[in-house]
Parts: C-alpha cells; sequence; structure tokens
C-alpha cells in the first residue's frame, strides 16, 4: 500500500472521492475534506510541474467518476459501441483536467514556504477563472461547477443569487484552503467551521405545493430512448394525453418533455416530408386543453432549400392554444457537441465516428434566450435540456420571464446525470429568482421554485404527472442584473486581498 502515499496517486484519489459532494450522493463533507487535501498536495509540490501534475490528476479522477453517465449514451447509437462510452468519459475528464491544472499551477506559483491566507485566496480566484473558462471555451463545458455541490444546502446555495455559481465555487476553495489551514495548526475552529453547512443543512428546502393561482401541470411518461421509435408515436401521444388531465377553472400551461413528440407540428412544409397530418395533430393536442390552456412540447422544426431538400433543423419547442394554434416557438440556442451536431464532419463521419444521440440530421442553433407571453401566465421563458447548466445565459434580458420552462431528454443520462441536472436547475433557479419546471421522458420531472425548493417532483423511471399553481418569481437578484461580472469582481476581491496579506506580512 506504499503507493498511496505518492502524492500523485493521492492526488487522483482526492478527485475522485471528491465527486462523491455532487448528487445523487451529495456527500459534501466528503467533497470539502478532499479539497482542503489536494490544496495541502499542491502547495507541497517540490516543482511547477509536479504542482501541474497534481492538479491535471485530481482533476482526471473527478471529472472521471462525475461525468460516468456519458458512457450511458452510448448505448443507444448503433454506429459505435457500447464500450465505447467508457473511453469517452475517460477521454473527456483528460481534457477537463487541464482547469484544475491550470489553477493549481497558478496557485503553487504564489506560494511561500508554508500555506497562508494568500495561496487560498489565489487558489480561489484561479479557480473562478478556470472554472469559467470551462464553461464558455469550445462551446462550454459547465456540468457540475463546484458550488452545486451546495444545492442540499440552501443557506450557502442562497449565496449564488448574489455572486452568481462560479464566484461561489471560488468561495468554496477558500473555505476548504481555511479548513487545511485551521487542521494543520491544529485549531479547533477548523472544527467550528465545518459545522456551519452542517448546522444550516436542516434548512434545505422541503416539498410544499401551491394551491391557488394559474396552474402548471408537468407530464413525464416514462418512455425511454429505446422505446421510440417512428413506429410507436400512436402510442407515444396517448401516454402523454393521460397524463395531461382534465381541464379546471383556472388556466393551466401544460408542459410535455423533450424528444418525445416525433410528429412534425407545423404546416407549409413540402408534402413528401410527413408520415402525419400535423394539423390533426394540433387538433388532438386543443382536444385535452380547456380555454385558456396551453401546451409547450418538444419537437423538431425544419427549413427547406429552394428544390424543397432539408436545409435546416432546429431543436424546437412549440406553443398551442386550444383553438390548436401554434401561439409560439423557441429553437435551441447552445447545441450539445456530439449529440445534436458532429463537430468537424468531414473528419469525424469517415472515421465512424457518429452522434451520440442517433438521428441523420445536424441541429442547428437558435438565436438565444427569449421570453413568450401569453394572457394569464405572463411571459414564459424557455431553455432546453442542456442549456440549462449555463450559469447567467438562461434568461431574455429584453423580457425578464416569470417561469422558466426547460425541457429535457435525459433517458440517456444513466442514473448519476438526471439528479445532477436537477440540481443545476435549481441554481439557475437560485441565481436568477425564477422558478424553473422540469419535463423530462423518464425523469427527474420537477417544479421548481425561484429560491431552488422543490415545490413537487415527479421521480427518475416512473411514470407521472404534477400540477400546482404557478410559482411567483422574486424580485431579480444581484447576479440577474450583473450576471458573471460578478464572478471577475470576486475574483479580483479575492486577488487584491492575497496581495494585501503578503505585503503586510513583508
Amino acid at each position: 500500500m506504499t503507493f498511496l502515499r505518492s502524492p500523485a496517486v493521492l492526488s487522483l484519489l482526492l478527485g475522485a472521492a471528491a465527486a462523491c459532494g455532487f448528487a445523487p450522493l451529495e456527500l459534501w463533507p466528503l467533497a470539502l475534506a478532499c479539497f482542503a487535501a489536494w490544496l495541502v498536495l499542491v502547495h507541497g509540490a517540490p516543482t511547477f510541474r509536479a504542482a501541474l501534475w497534481r492538479g491535471w490528476l485530481f482533476g482526471l479522477g473527478h471529472f472521471t467518476v462525475n461525468n460516468n453517465w456519458f458512457q450511458h449514451a452510448f448505448d443507444f447509437q448503433d454506429a459505435m459501441p457500447p464500450v465505447l462510452g467508457y473511453f469517452a468519459a475517460v477521454g473527456l475528464a483528460l481534457y477537463l483536467a487541464v482547469y484544475p491544472m491550470v489553477a493549481a499551477g497558478i496557485a503553487w506559483r504564489f506560494r511561500r514556504e508554508r500555506p497562508d491566507a494568500a495561496f487560498v485566496l489565489i487558489f480561489a480566484a484561479a479557480w473562478i477563472a478556470t472554472e469559467y473558462l470551462r464553461a464558455v471555451l469550445f462551446t462550454g463545458y459547465a456540468w457540475d461547477p463546484l458550488a452545486v455541490m451546495w444545492v442540499p444546502v440552501q443557506a450557502v446555495a442562497s449565496v449564488s443569487a448574489w455572486v452568481g455559481t462560479y464566484a461561489l465555487s471560488g468561495l468554496t476553495i477558500a473555505f476548504a484552503g481555511a479548513l487545511a489551514l485551521l487542521v494543520r495548526r491544529r485549531s479547533w475552529w477548523g472544527v467550528v467551521a465545518l459545522a456551519v453547512p452542517l448546522a444550516l443543512q436542516p434548512l434545505s428546502y422541503r416539498e410544499t405545493p401551491s394551491t391557488a393561482g394559474p396552474r402548471v401541470r408537468v407530464v413525464q411518461p416514462n418512455i425511454g430512448q429505446q422505446d421510440r421509435n417512428e413506429n410507436d408515436g400512436e402510442r407515444v401521444f396517448r401516454a402523454l394525453a393521460t397524463l395531461s388531465g382534465e381541464p379546471g377553472a383556472a388556466p393551466r400551461l401544460i408542459v410535455w418533455p423533450e424528444g418525445v413528440l416525433r410528429d412534425l407540428i407545423e404546416d407549409d412544409y413540402p408534402s413528401w416530408i410527413y408520415t402525419n397530418d400535423p394539423a390533426q395533430l394540433r387538433r388532438r393536442i386543443a382536444a385535452l386543453l380547456g380555454p385558456r390552456d396551453v401546451l409547450m412540447t418538444g419537437g423538431i422544426a425544419l427549413s427547406f432549400d429552394d428544390r424543397d431538400r432539408i436545409a435546416t433543423a432546429a431543436n424546437s419547442v412549440f406553443a398551442i392554444d386550444s383553438d390548436a394554434r401554434l401561439i409560439g416557438r423557441y429553437d435551441k440556442a447552445h447545441l450539445v457537441p456530439y449529440g445534436e451536431y458532429l463537430p468537424l464532419p468531414w473528419l469525424l463521419r469517415p472515421l465512424g465516428l457518429a452522434r451520440l444521440v442517433p438521428g441523420d440530421i445536424d441541429f442547428t442553433p437558435g438565436p438565444g434566450p427569449r421570453a413568450m407571453d401569453w394572457p394569464g401566465f405572463g411571459p414564459v421563458g424557455v431553455q432546453v435540456c442542456y442549456e440549462i447548466i449555463f450559469s447567467g445565459e438562461v434568461v431574455d434580458k429584453s423580457k425578464r420571464p416569470k417561469l422558466l420552462f426547460n425541457p429535457s431528454t435525459d433517458a440517456w443520462f444513466g442514473k448519476w446525470g438526471p439528479p445532477q441536472h436537477l440540481a443545476q436547475a435549481r441554481m439557475r433557479a437560485i441565481e436568477e429568482g425564477l422558478p424553473i419546471v422540469r419535463s423530462t421522458p423518464t425523469g427527474i420531472s420537477a417544479v421548481i421554485a425561484a429560491d431552488g425548493a422543490l415545490l413537487a417532483t415527479v421521480p427518475h423511471e416512473r411514470a407521472g404527472a404534477i400540477e400546482v399553481a404557478v410559482p411567483a418569481a422574486l424580485p431579480p437578484t444581484l447576479f440577474s442584473r450583473i450576471g458573471n461580472v460578478m464572478a471577475a469582481i470576486v475574483a479580483v476581491m479575492l486577488g487584491v486581498a492575497a496581495i494585501a496579506i503578503r505585503r503586510r506580512g513583508r
């Protein structure tokens, strides 16, 4: 067992264990301890190269475990063997590990003989910068920033309403570093500091459904990726219709998931493209609605060239009223590379590397967040699936919505992906002060209050529907007004504090 004493091996194991701080395990005290120990390992590196190595290995272990759900996508792609998914998950981690490596290198350059507050503060500032870069470079991969592990602890997670997710991640690094300093000094304050979030945890969210006002009904048919094909359209529609309930006195916003309704909804396409009558489909949907109800559903939108060939496709959300009219459409703007389009297709297709999600047509992006306004509900924003993980990019700035709808198809996310996706949606609710409703084919569907509370859920891999009053939005938060400028402000403040501490020490 002497190999466990190797700083490199310890860095790898600490990163893997730190991933257990996120959903579904939510062992955040373990994650804090792992980050604290890792900071000490980085500080103790004898050379800059050793510090980078320890940072990269920590990231490799962390992202391999945290993104283990990524492998499951390959179970639904005939063009690639499922076993390739394991290599893909590790391959993604090989790249993502670069970001904690850079943070470790920056902090090491600022070290002194013994770990001190300045080292910790620079590490925290560097973490903010590198985590933000991870979310934006090469289309961005913002999955599970460090701050998301605080979702079970309301009092801590609520800080993101002021500073945002990336800044809260940096403050978490600072907290972990402070714990490390206190433990090294054998100070009882370390125990007290760790006990603070534990004491706050009883203030975490409780499910408290509302009863009054316009209502939202979330449908989860529990139809997996493997259960959907061109011949199942009628069965799928009946499942959705059965769960959509009966009209009542209050207007209802009924939401269906992404990727379940495969039939075309729009008119005026070339006749050869249709396998269904879109007008009849809309009439069938309208028959489920009361006079003031609106139904929103995922679907596909197409455009054609002058020769009636498909030019582009969009991953869209359509809104339909009780008169069978299309009253709104949103096209997903932040597409998933390898999922919704294939980067470098001229190179990857000949190599047999298809998209992870079955389909022949790559999607093109829409213009970005926008809100659709209907009587009885007010402005409703849409973020399709993956879009909800991007902090500061989910709201139409020109027309702040009262509600965000996040349809998703998490059926290819395995067991870990759906709870992680839900946790990130809850962070967006807290940051923006807006309620969010999520409808997914297999779960986890939910109604999320503007403070991140889970008002109601449909569990993973269970058919069901939830109906509650539309939760109220909160006044715009500081983060919703300033956005990720707050991350830069907090990072600069941490850096200035570190420099001030060093100068005072001299």
